[in-house]
């Protein structure tokens, strides 16, 4: 009997304290660290395009263990960064989220706005002015925002990126800490915090920038093996600052010191140098060892301004991709050590893609071309004032829509519908522009979709221009070297959209989904409330 009752107590004692345990992150049904991968100006067919030539740990992991949604597309205008990062995060379009380019005209001020400047905040780890950034500009909240309201503020959430749009506006408004490049190291503002943390300080005493260009940027693989580029050298790609040549290899400890931390943007090696952030930020802030997860935000920028100088056809793209392959492989790698296999969810997309450059279009007798936002202000402005009198009546012309002046246009006493008509008709006359219309008679112009509903959802009243026109097909605002994005088309709207990881069910979809599927499927995911702004729809088929 006293054996019994012994017995009795050790099971009854060791039962309860087996429940007194927390619980595990995977007993609450919820991932230890969400990690959102944000690749600046992918294109879709660049997942398959170089598979080929991938190794099996990143890319193709991704896709054969994740769930692929194949026809995601961006749903606004303009397709731009900080348009593109606010969207996937929010759920939400322009026209609610505020975000409608990366720069927007202010008529009230009559000053051009930057998408987070905030004049009420300083620069914290230097003392330029690269560090007087917020979300402020953002109206609604992101997914981030919503997972720390979700638990009172027990989450940590992280930003990081080269680019400060691309850390503040995924890490939100209430972020533990948001950080971007400066000069060869990693800043924040005093929106976050007022001092770097020592971790910070001590990463960037080591001065990896300064280190990686130390090394020239030859191609990963014999370059003969590049034969989904063009020849190396071409006449239409630009130069890395410092440079004197567009071809490999590419001499990077010989680029003057002057250039050398700017030019570190336009090298596959910034990629490399902001997954070490990021694995350095998990392990000091412990993200992922937390009571609820935690949400980390990587956006890759070197992809966009190796994109921008080079053009999607060539060598150094080529390249590029091939070494993100691999540290996209790394990066899981250390996740599934670090936190363990399963018990984190990734999701890869794209803040937009690209067109191709104009010139290689011509090479194969495809049509495109152009043109530049400057020599239309002028000539717009110049017919104004000979037709009706006022001088700089075009204040801006940018995002593809013409701001006018139109305060000063009534103080003189003018025909203001005159005026916009006179505009459109300028700009109809152009061979590269299809049509012009005012915003705000966007509902009655005659548009075919999806371009009619991508262009309401980027028309905001209190930040977008008077006069919108649309291009003929391979058409941009730029110059002559490099390319561009910006548009409806989908070879600058058509991304990446892969989830992977806790929650996640392999398969993919080929039905149309958008951007603002991903941050409405995180909430879902994770049982919390979607942003504010949402308008966006699960992804139901991907979640486990």
């Amino acid at each position: 009997m006293l054996r019994r009752s012994f017995l009795l107590f050790t099971f009854y004692f060791f039962s309860a304290a087996a429940f007194a345990q927390p619980s595990s992150q995977g007993n609450t049904g919820k991932p230890k660290l969400v990690v959102g991968l944000v690749i600046d100006q992918m294109r879709w067919d660049y997942m398959y395009r170089f598979n080929a030539l991938y190794g099996e740990g990143g890319f193709k992991r991704l896709l054969k263990e994740g769930f692929s949604a194949e026809n995601t597309f961006v749903p606004y205008v303009p397709t731009y960064t900080a348009v593109g990062h606010t969207c996937i995060y929010t759920g939400s379009v322009p026209a609610i989220s505020g975000i409608v380019g990366n720069n927007w005209f202010d008529k009230t001020t009559g000053k051009n706005v930057y998408c987070t400047d905030d004049s009420t905040v300083s620069t914290v780890g230097n003392n330029g002015k690269a560090g007087k950034m917020s979300p402020d500009n953002l109206w609604v909240t992101t997914i981030t925002d919503e997972l720390r309201l979700s638990n009172n503020f027990k989450s940590k959430v992280i930003g990081v990126a080269l680019k400060d749009r691309g850390s503040i506006l995924p890490a939100g408004h209430s972020a533990n800490a948001a950080y971007w490049y400066d000069g060869g190291k990693w800043i924040t503002s005093s929106h976050y915090m007022t001092a770097l943390p020592a971790w910070v300080e001590q990463f960037n005493a080591k001065d990896l920038a300064g280190k990686y260009m130390s090394k020239d940027w030859t191609t990963v693989l014999p370059i003969d093996r590049y034969d989904l580029s063009t020849a190396d050298e071409k006449p239409y790609e630009s130069v890395i600052k410092g440079e004197k040549t567009t071809t490999f290899p590419h001499k990077l400890s010989a680029i003057p010191d002057s250039f050398k931390y700017e030019s570190f943007r336009t090298t596959p090696f910034a990629n490399s140098f902001t997954f070490d952030f990021a694995k350095t930020a998990i392990e000091n802030e412990n993200l992922g060892k937390n009571t609820v997860t935690d949400f980390l935000t990587v956006s890759i920028s070197s992809t966009d301004y190796i994109g921008h100088t080079f053009g999607p056809n060539s060598v150094e793209i080529e390249d590029t991709y091939l070494r993100l392959d691999k540290d996209i492989a790394d990066f899981l790698s250390y996740l599934d050590a670090r936190l363990g296999k399963g018990n984190y969810t990734l999701f890869l997309s794209a803040d937009h893609a690209v067109a191709h450059i104009p010139a290689f279009l011509a090479e194969h007798k495809i049509p495109g071309g152009n043109f530049e936002d400057a020599d239309l202000r002028k000539e717009l402005n110049q017919m104004i004032e000979a037709d009706f009198g006022v001088s700089k009546a075009v204040q801006s012309l940018q995002n593809y829509q013409v701001y006018l002046n139109i305060s000063e246009l009534e103080k003189q006493g003018k025909n203001v519908a005159a005026v916009k008509r006179a505009v459109i008709k300028t700009l109809q006359a152009k061979p590269f522009i299809i049509t012009a219309f005012e915003t705000d008679k966007l509902a009655a112009t005659t548009l075919p979709e999806p371009q009619k509903t991508m262009l309401a959802n980027g028309f905001n009243p209190k930040r977008s221009g008077d006069i919108q026109f649309t291009l003929k097909a391979g058409y941009f605002d730029g110059g002559a070297k490099g390319t561009t994005h910006g548009l409806w088309n989908p070879y600058d709207a058509h991304i990446p959209c892969v989830f992977f990881g806790w929650g996640v069910k392999p398969g993919k979809t080929n039905r149309e989904t958008y951007m603002t599927d991903i941050a409405p499927t995180v909430a879902a995911m994770l049982h919390i409330q979607m942003p504010s702004g949402s308008v966006g729809k699960v992804i139901t088929e991907l979640i486990k």
